[in-house]
């Protein structure tokens, strides 16, 4: 069983395959923690945008399309997959926690060095066992086929933290469509912040707050909890 890190494009089923798309993404993310490593605190918010708008559409494609399928072929699917769950649901409290935390807060450096940590470890979980592991139990063909899934849900799901909701279908897929709109939507509001003028600033401000209380009702809303594991609930 071979590390996706040391597998070439064709190794890991040529460019279709959910294989490549996920190494392809985990590339992006490394070149993106670099680069925020690089950046002065009070620059860092764009950064952290970036990787939000990679790291979560991700890991809902993967909870909702590819770990199900492991559950299904691997007799130890349930702990791999409960293990990178775990792993993401400490990313979403993280990046929840830093989105409340002031530039200078006291306790924002170490949010952000365990963010790092906890992406990093979720990279080698995933591409040294658990999708080696699928690579050995299917076909190309399923992995080409995978790979359509995924990117198609990969291109619609939220891409903003949402702690509260399950990380199992069917939860996180009654949730997919409310969060991905208001996200979405909060995305763009984020960009004419960044580059619009100085008296769109407070009613854009205001319309983001609107939109993240109406993300958290959301979040809480009967239903969206279903499939959920206990290790992964958050209040």
């Amino acid at each position: 069983m071979r590390s996706l890190g040391n597998q070439d494009e064709q190794e890991l089923g040529g460019p279709l395959s959910v294989l490549t798309r996920q190494k392809r993404d985990h590339v992006e993310l490394g070149r993106l923690l670099a680069e925020l490593a690089d950046t002065v605190p009070a620059e860092q918010d764009p950064v952290l945008r970036r990787i939000c708008r990679l790291v979560f559409p991700h890991a809902f494609a993967e909870e909702s399309v590819l770990w199900p399928v492991i559950r299904r072929v691997l007799p130890d699917g349930e702990r791999l997959t409960l293990q990178i769950e775990r792993e993401h649901q400490e990313v979403n409290e993280l990046m929840t926690a830093l989105e409340a935390l002031p530039r200078d807060a006291p306790g924002r450096a170490t949010t952000l060095v365990r963010l790092v940590e906890v992406l990093g470890a979720d990279v080698r979980d995933e591409e040294d066992e658990l999708l080696p592991r699928l690579q050995d139990a299917v076909g190309v063909r399923r992995l080409r086929g995978l790979g359509a899934a995924w990117e198609l849900v990969r291109r619609v799901a939220p891409t903003r933290p949402h702690p509260v909701v399950a990380r199992r279908p069917p939860g996180n897929v009654l949730a997919a469509l409310p969060l991905s709109l208001v996200d979405r939507v909060r995305d763009g509001v984020d960009v004419a912040l960044q580059r619009g003028p100085d008296r769109w600033a407070s009613p854009l401000r205001s319309v983001s707050e609107i939109l993240t209380r109406l993300a958290h009702r959301i979040e809480h809303l009967p239903g969206l909890r279903r499939g959920e594991d206990p290790s992964t609930h958050r209040p």
